[in-house]
């Protein structure tokens, strides 16, 4: 049986099941993929944003009665989802619990939704979005499906969007220039990994007999590391070097902005991106550029 193609994954390892993890070693394809996972991130939770938030739950602020602070919440990421769901079971022998089960809940893609709807709240969290698959579609969605739930209102309540310290502008933009209030709350912080450089290229080592090895990245950070562990990056101009036409690796980006910062920060262009942030998307374009290439 020929070698198996290592498939890094450039992040932590979902629990209890990694959809990634799952679609590269499961038997739906031939391709003899072999993942595994490199974590590029670690997280900290931002003490005085989860003190806003605990504040806000403890005082139920966040509902759809009149007077409420917020009539919805925004979620872009499973860490902010985390951070959400340590607060929720501090609340839940509380009396009164639940009291969200009204509450509008946006999501951007299926990891985060699948986050949301574990959240130990019976009647479960009504989330929606799940089908946009980024802050471009999801915006838009919010403004037709938040304007339809609180139709009576004007103006409509504000929304609570939880995010990271890293994180793009989309969502609040779109929706403000609509005259909508959005508030940000960072729950989170980002840094990468100190031995992630080292980890990576251990993993390399390893694999240099392979005759194909793919990278999927899931984030501008790490980036400078992973390039300079592949010995792509030149140092003396800070950008990447050209391509060789006999590579064995290859990079995939699960959307455009991991695609665009490789290639606005060192003129790296990734081999494919994923037209949707999904397992499924990311496990599709690999698949389909090796139909191209074989």
């Amino acid at each position: 049986m020929a070698p198996k193609t290592p498939v890094f994954l450039l992040k932590t390892r979902s629990s209890p099941i990694d959809a990634y993890e799952e679609i590269f070693s499961g038997s739906a394809n031939d391709l003899n993929f072999e993942p595994s996972f490199v974590p590029v991130l670690e997280h900290q939770v931002d003490e005085e944003g989860m003190a806003k938030v605990r504040n806000l739950l403890r005082n139920r602020l966040i509902g759809t009665a009149e007077g409420s602070a917020y009539g919805g919440l925004i979620f872009t990421s499973q860490r902010a989802v985390e951070a959400f769901t340590k607060l929720v079971e501090e609340g839940r022998d509380e009396e009164g619990w639940p009291h969200l089960q009204d509450v509008p809940f946006y999501s951007v893609g299926p990891a985060t939704t699948r986050a949301l709807k574990a959240v130990p709240q019976r009647p479960p969290l009504q989330v929606f979005g799940e089908h946009t698959g980024s802050g471009e579609k999801l915006a838009p969605f919010i403004l037709e499906h938040y304007g339809n739930w609180y139709r009576d209102r004007v103006p409509k309540p504000p929304l609570l969007f939880l995010v990271g310290d890293k994180r793009r502008d989309i969502i609040p933009r779109v929706l403000t220039e609509a005259g909508w209030r959005v508030d940000e709350v960072v729950v989170y912080g980002t840094g990468e990994l100190k031995s992630f450089k080292q980890d990576f290229t251990r993993r390399l080592e390893e694999t240099m007999d392979r005759s194909r090895r793919w990278i999927v990245v899931f984030s501008p950070s790490g980036c400078d590391s992973m390039l300079s562990a592949l010995d792509l990056l030149d140092r003396s101009t800070g950008m990447a070097k050209p391509k060789l036409p006999n590579r064995s690796t290859y990079i995939a980006t699960i959307g455009p902005t991991t695609r665009d910062h490789l290639i606005n920060t060192f003129e790296f262009e990734p081999d494919v991106c994923a037209e949707q942030p999904s397992p499924e998307g990311v496990w599709q374009a690999i698949c389909h550029f090796i139909e191209n290439m074989d």
